[in-house]
């Protein structure tokens, strides 16, 4: 295969061909949204629920404060359960994504950092995933930043053979099944049902694959460009309000200033979602051990926050 410059200024690289193909493909995919042909309303409504549970659910609150950074503890089945919701979502196995978070929090926006916006904004939002790079080989990788999870039989299995990427698609094909047996069940035509499970696939399963992606991909690109600080951390995070509340509260300062907390919104307005979600589920007991930011940091953008919050005090 050629080497071709792509998105590195200055440097020559080599494309990765099956990954780009795969981004495509789910692209394309997305875009038959804009047909009328496949659209439902019962599509359109599990495109936002599944944004809230494939993105803030999976991604936010399972691959980044508990797969990443053990901001919190919970039953083994309730861990793998959230964990295969986050692998619907197509974003690499939790064990890998947890690696390129670590690498990313030690070189955070230095020539190291995986994916920082600081060589471009494309770079910094999907053009990383898209180039062949000796410092993100995958089992080097794994090896330096993920030795927990791969001694774990569960994340390494979903490791092994691209499990992960089977379970992701075995979930579209769900959407499908699902729509069409309820609407045929339901009396309608096998044309019509084959309609309405198609009109599930695209918009509950690949466009809302496709928005979690940008989303997420956003806390890397302009989170670390735009955005207001609360602390002078060494690296270019921001609290960019905008990201922060379509992904379910990522207040990325707070997050760099306080990596292992559960809780990323420090001031009282900076809401996070995220967050509720996993009081949430500690109130129903699935969730304890749960790290809290420090009460010391906190105070420094405004004294009144160094005592708990009613919020701390239930996840404590």
């Amino acid at each position: 295969m050629s080497s071709v410059s792509l998105v590195e200024p200055d440097k020559v690289v080599r494309i990765k061909y099956l990954e780009t193909f795969g981004f495509l493909f789910c692209h394309l995919i997305a875009a038959l949204a804009l047909l009328p042909w496949f659209f439902s309303w019962t599509g359109v409504i599990l495109l936002f629920v599944g944004n809230f549970v494939f993105g803030v659910i999976g991604i936010n609150l399972t691959y980044h404060r508990l797969v990443s950074h053990r901001a919190f503890s919970c039953p083994r089945w309730f861990e793998c359960t959230l964990a295969v919701i986050g692998t619907s979502c197509l974003q690499y196995s939790p064990a890998h994504w947890a690696a390129v978070h670590r690498r990313h929090h030690h070189h955070t926006d230095d020539e190291n950092d995986p994916h920082s916006p600081l060589k471009s904004f494309f770079w910094g939002h999907m053009g990383w995933l898209l180039v062949k790079k000796e410092n993100l080989t995958r089992r080097p990788l794994l090896e330096r930043y993920a030795k927990d999870l791969m001694r774990d039989p569960f994340y390494a299995w979903l490791e092994t053979r691209n499990n992960w990427i089977k379970i992701g698609l075995l979930s579209w094909i769900a959407y499908f099944v699902a729509g069409f047996a309820a609407a045929y069940l339901s009396g309608s035509s096998a044309a019509a049902a084959v309609q309405f499970g198609l009109s599930l696939l695209v918009w509950g399963a690949a466009l809302r694959t496709v928005v979690v992606w940008h989303l997420t991909w956003s806390v890397n690109s302009a989170s670390h460009l735009w955005g207001y600080r609360n602390y002078e951390t060494p690296d270019r995070s921001r609290n960019n309000i905008f990201v922060s509340l379509i992904v379910g509260g990522e207040w990325h300062n707070n997050h760099h200033s306080d990596p292992r907390s559960a809780r990323q919104g420090h001031r009282r307005w900076e809401i996070d979602v995220a967050w509720l979600t996993l009081c949430a589920f500690r109130r129903l007991g699935l969730v304890n051990e749960v790290v809290l930011p420090s009460p010391a940091l906190k105070a420094k953008i405004d004294p009144r926050l160094s005592a708990p919050a009613a919020s701390d005090r239930l996840a404590s």
